[in-house]
């Protein structure tokens, strides 16, 4: 079965976008199938992996509105190692025109329905809210994974989002689930960071990520460059912090028996 993971916090600058580039190049170059699909109208996911957004003739919009399939919005990311649905800002016209629609919800779900077998990993960049198109992303998705910064604030975005979650699941999609928390920008000279860390796994235990994902200016000039971290500097920080994050990911969904076949 496919692992379809939202990668979502309604709060901005957390690296979620950040996390979803990097660990879908990290779960590519463990020789898994990959697709990243961009669902924040910024475009962000899109440029970091290397493809220009303001050139993509079909993108998320079109799919999500019914103007072209899924298959057919797909761009290979190159260098990046894995396959992109891109998005830009024609995206933000979609969650008014999905207002409308008898199943809004279901959009993304019913596009993947067609393509979802060829990938062994799914990942969908979320926008930083808890909107249209974020729902879109909770009914498609098997699990989600929360990065956060150690902060105070963030604690109280992480309950809402749990919220969400819980009534997505208890509604439209009984199969959703936390996959995790990763704990990004972690700064472990820090005291705030260092006590925020322990108060997650006191109160969250297995589902925070034992990898954290440290502050690293290989990590923050990569996008710039249109690059996964990986492929920008392998030997840094970030790069390894993102492949012992997918080794974990791949590990915790072995021990649950939720291991993707790859033939």
């Amino acid at each position: 079965m496919t692992n379809i993971l939202a990668v979502a916090n309604q709060k901005g600058g957390v690296g979620k976008t950040t996390t979803t580039i990097n660990l879908a190049a990290s779960l590519a170059r463990m020789q898994k199938r990959v697709l990243l699909i961009d669902l924040d109208p910024q475009g962000n996911a899109t440029m970091g992996s290397g493809v220009n957004k303001h050139e993509v003739t079909l993108s998320t919009y079109d799919v999500l509105t019914g103007e072209c399939t899924a298959e057919q919005a797909l761009v290979n990311a190159g260098e990046a190692g894995y396959e992109v649905m891109p998005a830009n800002s024609d995206l933000t016209a979609a969650e008014v025109e999905l207002l409308n629609h008898p199943s809004r919800e279901q959009c993304l779900k019913n596009a993947l329905a067609e393509i979802e077998s060829r990938f062994d990993y799914i990942l969908i960049d979320c926008p930083p809210s808890l909107n249209m198109l974020t729902l879109n992303a909770l009914v498609a998705a098997r699990g989600v994974l929360i990065p956060m910064q150690c902060e105070y604030f963030a604690l109280e975005g992480l309950s809402a989002l749990s919220n969400t979650i819980e009534a997505v699941a208890g509604s439209v999609n009984p199969q959703l689930k936390s996959e995790g928390i990763i704990r990004t920008m972690f700064d472990p000279r820090n005291k705030l960071t260092l006590e925020v860390s322990d108060q997650l796994k006191e109160f969250f235990g297995s589902l925070v990520y034992r990898t954290v994902i440290p502050r690293n200016v290989r990590l923050a000039e990569a996008p710039s460059y249109g690059l996964p971290v990986i492929a920008y500097d392998k030997t840094s920080t970030g790069a390894q912090a993102y492949l012992a994050l997918a080794g974990e990911l791949l590990r915790r969904q072995s021990e649950q028996g939720a291991a993707p076949h790859v033939s």
